[in-house]
């Protein structure tokens, strides 16, 4: 008989779990069995609050479950690579939170590994299965603003704690792996095309040692995407679409509420060059749910998952670029080594 649903583990009790696990369990084709630690405690603690079966006291055991078909992978970002394969290994398909690796070649160890076992695995880019976004695709694929010609964009939090991972250098901490990521992956998926070359300025913690504050132009051949990150001014994200005949504002691109629907402002101008505004609501959703729902069809029928490693080997060449330009102060083309 057909297998009909997609078992999960949860390979780390992080704190995003909270926003994840019982969305996953309840999204079609799914079921969410066990968590695991390092801490048997911590497991057995987390299994009761997401009201799962079983509590895991090592990865490891996780990985050894027979009836597990995949796992979520939110662990620190040092350490996504190595588990991710290790996960792959053990037969299990991969749901790994963003940024998938450090840097484009450790992409390549994925693709490796995903060519070698089989198995899917895929950047836990939340926002690229979210229907807002679909929605924005598709209006600029029908032509709804025009020649898009601008993108730009914002993503920002405030977070001065020291023992915060995202303040940590040593575990891939830093805004523009944790955050500034997402405009360049929303502007890359609504243009279906990648940039050619990037220029950045970057601001570095002095204490920390991470960056703490980056502003980037990108070119893609035409279409100028810019945006700002910042770990370390008032929270704040928004997402605009600039063509020659419209506009399309994302009102919360990122943090997409579960409990309410979220909006596009659509500004048009008419050939009577009376402009109209008017907001397009998208019927509310949990955009982890429906990540772990897309990502569990795929594999159940066999189909190209929605995020391929492809896909985000090309992202993380951006950000490597936007790295060397930070360093250099000049425009870094994206190379594909």
């Amino acid at each position: 008989m057909a297998k009909n649903e997609i078992v999960w583990g949860i390979l780390g009790a992080a704190k995003i779990n909270d926003k994840v696990v019982v969305p996953m369990h309840h999204a079609p084709k799914c079921r969410v069995k066990g968590i695991a630690s390092r801490s048997a405690d911590k497991a057995r603690e987390a299994a009761a609050k997401y009201g799962l079966a079983v509590a895991y006291d090592s990865y490891e055991a996780l990985l050894a479950d027979p009836e597990i078909d995949a796992v979520y992978i939110p662990l620190p970002n040092h350490v996504h690579v190595e588990w991710t394969i290790r996960a792959v290994e053990a037969g299990k398909h991969v749901l790994c939170e963003k940024p998938l690796g450090l840097n484009a070649d450790e992409i390549e160890q994925l693709i490796a590994a995903r060519d070698r076992t089989g198995r899917y695995i895929q950047e836990a880019f939340m926002v690229r299965t979210h229907p807002q976004w679909l929605q924005v695709r598709s209006l600029i694929d029908d032509g709804a603003i025009g020649q898009l010609r601008a993108v730009t964009g914002a993503f920002t939090y405030h977070n001065t704690n020291a023992d915060n991972i995202r303040n940590r250098p040593e575990f891939g901490g830093g805004g523009l792996l944790d955050i500034g990521c997402y405009p360049i992956t929303t502007s890359r998926f609504a243009l279906r095309r990648e940039p050619a070359r990037v220029v950045a300025l970057i601001d570095e913690d002095p204490v920390f040692k991470v960056d703490r504050l980056g502003s980037v132009l990108m070119d893609f051949d035409g279409v100028q995407a810019s945006f700002f990150y910042s770990t370390q001014t008032q929270p704040y994200q928004r997402m605009q679409f600039h063509g020659d005949k419209g506009r399309i504002e994302v009102e919360i691109p990122f943090n997409a509420p579960n409990d309410r629907p979220t909006r596009l402002l659509l500004s048009e101008r008419g050939d009577d060059g009376v402009v109209t505004e008017r907001w397009l609501e998208i019927p509310a959703c949990d955009q982890y749910g429906v990540a772990a729902a897309t990502f569990a069809d795929a594999i159940l029928s066999g189909t190209p998952q929605a995020n391929s490693l492809e896909d985000a080997r090309a992202n993380m060449r951006v950000i490597d670029a936007v790295f060397r330009s930070g360093r250099s102060g000049e425009w870094e083309k994206i190379t594909d080594k």
